[in-house]
């Protein structure tokens, strides 16, 4: 029962990590350029971003808590499919870049909307679209090893 629970959390919180990047990506900021104005754009999608970005923060609370419980319960690294291994250190990876996200360009688009610096803000959601790029990409990386990886 334990596994299986930690296994619930781990999915849950991958998919709303990976799931919340595409939406974001492929609906939420498509939408909002094509119908707002850079001056009603911009804040509603730092303001989004602040959302998203706190529900990004516990999932990698509960993505680590839930891999490596799995991973103990499992008996170990040394007892764990290859995947598993390949799936924590692009889990890492991903991580490592949300956390540059957050800490670099994402205060920069803070500020830049608070002083009503438009193009300045532009150009760091524009630099946050394609970090995400990279780690949506890097998301999909980790499903597919999750699946078709204990096969191979």
């Amino acid at each position: 029962m334990t596994q299986a629970l930690l296994l619930l959390l781990h999915l849950l919180a991958a998919a709303f990590w990976v799931g919340g990047m595409a939406v974001m990506h492929f609906a939420v900021r498509p939408s909002a350029a094509a119908v707002l104005e850079p001056p009603l754009r911009l804040p509603l999608m730092a303001q989004a971003l602040s959302r998203f970005f706190a529900g990004v923060a516990m999932a990698i609370v509960l993505l680590l808590a839930s891999g490596l419980g799995m991973v103990w319960l499992a008996g170990g690294f040394a007892r764990v499919h290859w995947s598993v291994h390949a799936m924590l250190g692009t889990g890492l990876l991903m991580m490592a870049l949300f956390l540059h996200i957050r800490f670099a360009p994402y205060p920069r688009l803070l500020r830049a909307v608070a002083a009503r610096e438009w193009p300045a803000a532009a150009a760091q959601l524009g630099q946050i679209r394609r970090l995400v790029e990279v780690n949506l990409s890097l998301g999909v990386v980790v499903f597919a090893l999750a699946i078709v990886g204990r096969v191979l």
